[in-house]
């Protein structure tokens, strides 16, 4: 069901206009260029179809590197889309509403398609954000879900990192994700967007303060997140079935350690629940993430990503500063949790003024 009034793509740049106006910002050519195009795909999707033409599009996919203004290219477009049945989401949020819908079939044939047919039955615009592949039971998810929407209709926005070909980089899991990179260079509009500047660097956003050098137990940062004689210390709370130990956490503030969260093997589920849960979060002790393993350094990415898109509010203890502790090129989407942290403030300690 769409609005009535003006075409789509009028409405999408108007507000775009209006987004840009209100934050004092300038697009540049890349960027006009995609909400231009994106536009002009919708108004083309919501026209009734007529089958001696050309199958159309089943929707766009927007790729280019940090900071280059994808999600907020993304956001004006979603809000300005004249369609009643849409929605925007995460792909850690995603994942785990499709795990969840599953479970409710759980014992029949194919859970994932009975999911997807849900899904596509409530949705007509999907726009994902941040679309990215690096464990391949995450990769056959994605990939049969995407078949059964552009199958019933459902018309689907990704914005990420890399493009189609990138996104399954793993040798030995890329044929079998192979398909699904078809589908999206075949029937999608695939669109890069690459200005060459991190806008996000320039950003005004400030999402909490990355502190050192602290050492793992060290006690100060209990005290930065404000954490009072009443709070819970040393505690465990049960998420999703498995115990989670707190150095302490008082009302929408909780206080963990690096080990705790991303050496043992925890889920973007545990992180979603916990950036659901509490609004301000310290994790302390973090370390060299090149002397972690590659499941850690996952692990840790996925939480600043799910961290960075709820809007909590992250107080980092680490043994270095930024770029001593996350060098560049450490991992596949390094970039951009590197360019997220770069928006944190910057705290050099001394004895001083930690005691």
């Amino acid at each position: 069901m769409t609005s009535s009034g003006p075409a789509a793509d009028q409405l999408i740049r108007r507000h775009f206009d209006a987004l840009l106006a209100a934050h004092g910002y300038r697009a540049d050519s890349a960027q006009q260029a995609a909400i231009d195009h994106l536009g002009q795909w919708l108004s083309a999707f919501l026209q009734p179809r007529r089958r001696w033409l050309r199958r159309r599009s089943a929707g766009v996919y927007l790729h280019g590197g940090v900071g280059r203004g994808k999600s907020f290219v993304l956001d004006a477009f979603f809000a300005a889309a004249p369609v009643a049945q849409k929605r925007r989401v995460h792909f850690h949020a995603f994942l785990r509403e499709l795990q969840q819908r599953m479970g409710a079939y759980a014992g029949q044939a194919d859970p994932l398609i009975k999911a997807a047919d849900e899904i596509a039955r409530q949705t007509r615009l999907l726009c994902f954000d941040e679309f990215h592949v690096h464990d391949i039971g995450d990769a056959m998810l994605l990939g049969r879900v995407l078949n059964v929407l552009v199958a019933a209709g459902v018309g689907v926005v990704c914005t990420s990192n890399y493009p189609p070909a990138g996104l399954c980089a793993h040798q030995l899991y890329r044929a079998r994700f192979q398909p699904s990179i078809a589908l999206l260079e075949q029937r999608f509009d695939v669109l890069p967007l690459d200005g060459g500047s991190d806008y996000r660097q320039r950003s005004a956003r400030a999402w909490g303060s990355l502190c050192w050098p602290l050492q793992e137990q060290a006690d100060w940062l209990g005290a930065e997140l404000g954490l009072s004689r009443a709070a819970k210390c040393d505690s465990s709370l049960l998420v999703n079935q498995r115990a989670l130990h707190l150095r302490g956490y008082e009302g929408s503030r909780a206080w963990l350690d690096f080990s705790e969260l991303f050496r043992s093997p925890r889920s973007s589920a545990d992180y979603l629940w916990l950036c659901g849960e509490f609004r301000e979060l310290a994790i302390g002790g973090v370390p060299c993430l090149a002397g972690e393993g590659i499941d850690v350094q996952q692990r840790f990415l996925n939480f600043i990503d799910i961290a960075y898109d709820s809007g909590v509010q992250l107080l980092l203890g680490c043994a270095g500063s930024l770029d001593e502790l996350f060098p560049r090129g450490l991992h596949d989407d390094f970039a951009r949790t590197h360019s997220r942290l770069q928006q944190l403030q910057a705290v050099p300690l001394t004895v001083a003024s930690i005691n």
